[in-house]
């Protein structure tokens, strides 16, 4: 039997001016839209649950194309100190998270971030030492891509003035060449093997607090790399066939597999994980790190610091060679790229093998472009995983590291577009908030709220319609499921996004504040903000 949802308006995103007012489901799937009066007309007699969605408006469900689902449950139940604005704040957060914790065992924080600090100061071993000796601290860098830890942390890792840098990774150090506790990419495993082992039943309450904060912010699945960081990665794998069941939990998830996990995970899974709202979508490789500690890889050197061109991960050899590995497994490539070079490389890389018939590889993040990479770009079966958030959060500072020449081809999501490249939107939580308005926000306005100028960069200012289909069409693209999600049409997956109010009839301000009045997955309601009020 069919369900009608009705009593608001539904944007179809078919069009920027697509708008109606009832949908008609009928076993997960959209059979028709159209007017409330013809809907029932056509219908009625088929219809055996209504939903009223109050004067809500109706959307595509929207998808977060490149986050970190475990990682952003972690977020929520640690100690994020990624507000604090100056090293002070940092260290009293972190003291009073030492008092709660017993002496000997570890105090761990997430996002630290030094572009908020008055003079930028990165926190070394010595600022982490005056909040405690007597504990080993970590705290991670807001890109994830480094962490300062204090010295008891680096004396129980065995970390000295000998210890060399590993391959994509590095180790700052004091002039007498000791570490200062601040570790790059692959240097961070030189501590994080230290840490306790976590047990599944963590990461298994890690994941079921995200999926519930997803569907809360409107969520209807996610595209996610978690497959390396928790232990055994089948492990981790049976860990979200148990959260996202199907039955009392349902979360269109795309799970990125990690190139060292690979082999693992698809001989354990050749047929893919159980539930169907599960699937492996692409081999993720990463390239290089992340422009706030300078690891991203240029072409060039950084404006502010010209002794470096950042990290390149893997040499163009085992770049070519990572690919090919997922090749082997008749797998697409997500792979990381910060930079133009190592987005350069990476081109280099799918060009030599390229993704099999029907399927996409992805860039995440593509922020440091050159016009010839968008040529080749546009050459490639390729989706681009674009995070609008970064122009909030990265702007003025990066145009130091890069230069005010350099930058203006950069972070182009507008040019992306009009070149005719698929692009999706993400938070790639929990480096950055998950809320997918802060992320539209971003994309149209390209500046913080209650900043008092045009925007960074405004010529590439997206209108709202490209914004919202980031989440909805793009991202639908980047699992090549365009035929099926990311529209309000017949024949179309009902899943859905309901918010309060149409975002086309606010002023961009207002935006932010809106709420998410339901969320709805395979025409099953998965959250609902008040639901007493909102189902006849």
């Amino acid at each position: 039997m069919a369900t009608i949802y009705y009593n608001g308006s539904v944007r179809t995103m078919n069009e920027a001016s697509d708008v109606t007012e009832a949908v008609v489901t009928e076993d997960g799937i959209i059979l028709e839209t159209g007017s409330e009066r013809d809907m029932r007309a056509r219908y009625g007699d088929r219809i055996s649950r209504e939903i009223d969605i109050k004067g809500g408006c109706m959307y595509p469900g929207f998808t977060d194309s490149h986050l970190h689902m475990i990682g952003h449950g972690e977020k929520l139940l640690t100690l994020d100190v990624s507000t604090a604005t100056s090293i002070e704040v940092l260290q009293e957060k972190l003291r009073e998270k030492a008092r709660a914790t017993p002496v000997g065992e570890w105090v761990i924080a997430e996002g630290f971030n030094d572009n908020f600090y008055p003079d930028r100061r990165i926190p070394d071993r010595r600022v982490l030492d005056e909040v405690s000796t007597d504990h080993p601290i970590l705290i991670t860098r807001v890109c994830r891509h480094a962490v300062v830890v204090n010295t008891k942390a680096i004396t129980r890792a065995g970390l000295s003035k000998e210890t060399p840098d590993p391959s994509g990774g590095r180790i700052e150090r004091y002039p007498d060449g000791e570490p200062t506790g601040y570790l790059h990419d692959q240097a961070q495993e030189l501590v994080k093997y230290c840490l306790p082992v976590q047990k599944f039943a963590d990461i298994e309450r890690a994941l079921h607090t995200s999926v519930q904060d997803l569907l809360a912010n409107g969520f209807t699945g996610g595209h996610t790399e978690d497959l390396f960081y928790y232990g055994n990665p089948v492990e981790t794998v049976r860990v979200f066939e148990d959260v996202i069941d199907g039955t009392n939990c349902k979360f269109r998830t795309s799970l990125l597999v990690h190139h060292e996990a690979a082999k693992v995970v698809f001989d354990t899974y050749p047929d893919g994980p159980r539930p169907s709202y599960i699937d492996f979508n692409a081999v993720k490789i990463f390239t290089d790190g992340a422009l706030g500690g300078r690891t991203a890889y240029l072409s060039e050197p950084y404006a502010d610091q010209p002794d470096t061109q950042g990290v390149a991960i893997h040499t163009q050899e085992q770049l070519t060679a990572l690919v090919s590995l997922a090749r082997s497994y008749r797998m697409p490539v997500a792979v990381h790229a910060i930079g133009d070079q190592a987005l350069e490389e990476t081109l280099t890389a799918i060009e030599a093998h390229p993704p099999p018939t029907g399927k996409r590889d992805r860039i995440i993040h593509a922020q440091i472009l050159r016009p010839e990479l968008i040529e080749r770009m546009k050459a490639s079966p390729v989706v681009l995983d674009l995070q609008p958030r970064f122009t909030i959060s990265d702007f003025p500072w990066v145009t130091e590291r890069l230069g005010n020449e350099r930058i203006q081809s950069c972070y182009a999501w507008k040019t992306l577009l009009e070149e005719g490249l698929m692009c999706a939107g993400g938070s790639d939580a929990p480096i950055e908030p998950v809320s997918p308005m802060e992320g539209i926000y971003a994309a149209v306005m390209r500046r913080s709220p209650g900043d008092n100028h045009e925007g960074y960069m405004p010529d590439q200012k997206l209108s709202l319609h490209q914004a919202i289909s980031l989440y909805t069409h793009g991202a639908a693209q980047a699992v090549g499921m365009e035929h099926r999600r990311g529209q309000v049409r017949a024949d179309y997956d009902a899943d859905f996004t309901i918010l309060e109010q149409d975002l086309f009839a606010l002023s961009p301000e207002d935006w932010l504040s809106v709420k998410t009045l339901m969320t709805v997955v395979d025409d099953t309601i998965m959250y609902e903000s008040d639901p007493d009020s909102l189902r006849d």
